[in-house]
């Protein structure tokens, strides 16, 4: 089938007219009922229960974000390791928060906060900087000889 053998007729539906009469099925009051609020134009009754108190007001409040928190992006060393074997990273890069936001591995922009976790094995001694790092992570770096660098930013 082309675009030059699709029947008009069947292509697309045609918008209904209302309030033209009758026999239309959608005349005089044009689908609107009789008088009231609603027949009218400039309505928005969206959550209005007719004066009862709405739902979203009965309901109580709850829970709250907290804006201090910091956002960790959680690099695993096996990652690491991955990335240093596809050539993404040299040896001789220090691989940090800034690194992984050039190579488009970190994407959101609320973590700014980097932690390492030990699943997997490194064999690089590249320099890491990161904010934390796990129990696990940190005796195999030490086990390979890694300089760590953590760095405590205020934000």
């Amino acid at each position: 089938m082309k675009l030059n053998q699709i029947d008009k007729n069947k292509s697309f539906k045609s918008k209904k007219r209302v309030g033209r009469g009758i026999g239309s099925g959608k005349g005089k009051t044009s689908g609107s009922g009789h008088k009231g609020q609603k027949a009218r134009s400039g309505v928005a009754i969206n959550g209005f229960e007719g004066g009862q108190m709405p739902l979203h007001r009965r309901l109580p409040k709850f829970g709250f974000s907290n804006f201090t928190k910091k956002q960790y992006f959680e690099l695993n060393l096996s990652t690491v390791q991955k990335l240093i074997d596809k050539n993404s990273i040299n040896e001789s890069e220090i691989i940090n928060i800034a690194l992984l936001k050039k190579l488009r591995i970190l994407k959101n922009k609320d973590k700014k906060h980097l932690k390492i976790l030990g699943t997997g094995e490194l064999k690089s001694k590249n320099i890491i900087e990161c904010s934390k790092v796990t129990k696990s992570a940190e005796e195999k770096l030490q086990k390979l000889g890694v300089e760590l660098k953590i760095i405590s930013k205020a934000n």
